[in-house]
């Protein structure tokens, strides 16, 4: 069971890894690594402006107590001018208790300037392999699209391409459509020849009227032939003209006279 899981998962993995690869645009991941630093970047400088307002407070601090250290020492003074040595101890002690803050404040003071100078070192050192990044990255991205681009001029040209492919399969099938309708315009044309499917645009009647005026223009060409045999003499006889009507009545035929009575017999 231990084992099949493995394989399991080892299948999963390299099938998501796969469709990562291909869903993967190196364009995009360069500018989104780039991103990436600039935020990294953007948070040293950050680190670097608490630190030196950290910094900045407590020399603030440092100054103001300072302040008081003089104030007291001053007091001190002026009670035992006063003949005022119990408040001169007081003042002394407070003052002693406020050099003794100070001094840890000049010491958060050296340790936060020491690490703000580290900070600034950082933030050049990291400045400076971004930008060196951001040149890269645009030669990385150039050199991509340059391939890209001659990768799909070379399926263009050779014709592998997806796009290409489809539209090779869209010509042949254009090409097959058309020969299919030039061979039943052919095979219709062959059919109205023969008589099997009968023109509804024409009005030279039925099957059988066709047949008769193909017969009556072959007649015609007979006579046609004949005639012309006829001119040039090798046809025989030339055939005889039958007369005109005009032509019988003018000349009727003569009906033979009456043959005389017999004479009677006296």
């Amino acid at each position: 069971m231990p084992g099949l899981m493995g394989r399991t998962t080892t299948i999963l993995k390299a099938k998501y890894s796969r469709l990562l690869n291909k869903a993967e645009n190196p364009s995009e991941t360069l500018d989104y690594s780039y991103e990436e630093q600039l935020r990294q970047l953007q948070n040293v400088k950050r680190g670097i402006a608490d630190v030196a307002t950290a910094k900045k407070r407590l020399e603030m601090q440092y100054t103001s107590m300072q302040q008081q250290v003089d104030k007291l020492d001053g007091q001190a003074r002026d009670a035992l001018k006063a003949n005022r040595e119990d408040l001169a101890r007081e003042a002394l002690t407070r003052k002693a208790a406020i050099q003794g803050q100070l001094d840890g404040i000049m010491t958060q003071g050296q340790q936060l300037e020491a690490q703000q100078a580290k900070l600034q070192e950082g933030e050049k050192t990291l400045s400076a392999k971004v930008e060196s990044f951001r040149t890269q990255k645009e030669v990385i991205k150039a050199q991509y699209s340059a391939a890209e681009a001659q990768v799909k001029i070379g399926e263009a040209v050779t014709g592998i391409g997806d796009n290409m492919a489809d539209v090779g399969l869209a010509v042949q099938r254009a090409k097959d459509k058309t020969e299919q309708m030039q061979a039943r315009a052919a095979a219709v044309d062959e059919l109205t020849a023969a008589g099997t499917l009968d023109d509804l645009t024409s009005t030279g009647g039925d099957d059988i009227d066709r047949q008769l005026k193909e017969i009556s223009q072959s007649g015609q060409v007979d006579d046609e032939l004949a005639k012309i045999k006829a001119e040039l003499g090798t046809g025989g006889d030339a055939p005889q003209a039958i007369p005109a009507a005009s032509d019988a009545e003018a000349s009727p035929v003569e009906e033979p006279a009456a043959e005389p009575a017999a004479e009677e017999t006296q």
